[in-house]
């Protein structure tokens, strides 16, 4: 990975329900020509309209072990029985296209990136509360009451680590547009600059 300094990736963090995916969306939207997306691995299975190689790489929990302990990815995690990770081809391959890698990855990703020589921005996406957060993830009709308690649980911990300490720049997501509007200014003031 090392020399591959420029376009600097960007990190995008915040529990499942903070309005992130939605955020990258927009922002590839307005950035078409300028943004990345690595796509990540998974163990879990396709959910409806989800397209291998576009939404994920679907694959076995062996092959996954095996690409991981041979040292192929840089960052894994496990999510209610699924692991999930970022290949180190993944973003080869978006840098090679001198555009700026964009990683969508959760706390114990972020972790594992900041022992690599990635150096990417990091930006946590925070829902405004966690009973919003339960009220969001309520509304999907996608969670079973365990699956339900155990993102709560996992997005309190999140919330904890998305700090000022932790992250270049914290976006509030209590009205998206105005969420999205300080991504903006900050992508546009921060990561594309570097690019240019």
């Amino acid at each position: 990975m090392s020399g591959l300094r420029n376009p600097r990736p960007l990190v995008l963090c915040g529990p499942s329900g903070s309005g992130k995916s939605t955020l990258v969306k927009k922002m590839m939207a307005d950035f078409p020509d300028k943004f990345g997306f690595s796509i990540s691995h998974t163990t879990r299975q396709p959910r409806p309209g989800e397209v291998h190689g576009q939404h994920y790489h679907f694959t076995s929990r062996e092959e996954m072990e095996q690409a991981i302990s041979d040292g192929r990815f840089i960052e894994s995690a496990s999510f209610c029985g699924n692991m999930y990770g970022t290949s180190k081809a993944a973003v080869e391959q978006v840098i090679q296209e001198g555009k700026v890698c964009v990683l969508d990855i959760d706390v114990q990703g972020v972790k594992q990136v900041k022992k690599t020589d990635l150096n990417p921005f990091y930006v946590f996406i925070k829902p405004p509360s966690l009973e919003e957060l339960k009220n969001r993830l309520t509304a999907r009709k996608t969670e079973s009451e365990e699956s339900l308690n155990h993102r709560l649980k996992v997005a309190s911990e999140e919330m904890e680590y998305g700090t000022s300490d932790n992250f270049d720049f914290i976006v509030v997501n209590d009205n998206l547009d105005h969420a999205y509007a300080q991504l903006k200014t900050f992508v546009e003031e921060k990561v594309l600059k570097e690019t240019n």
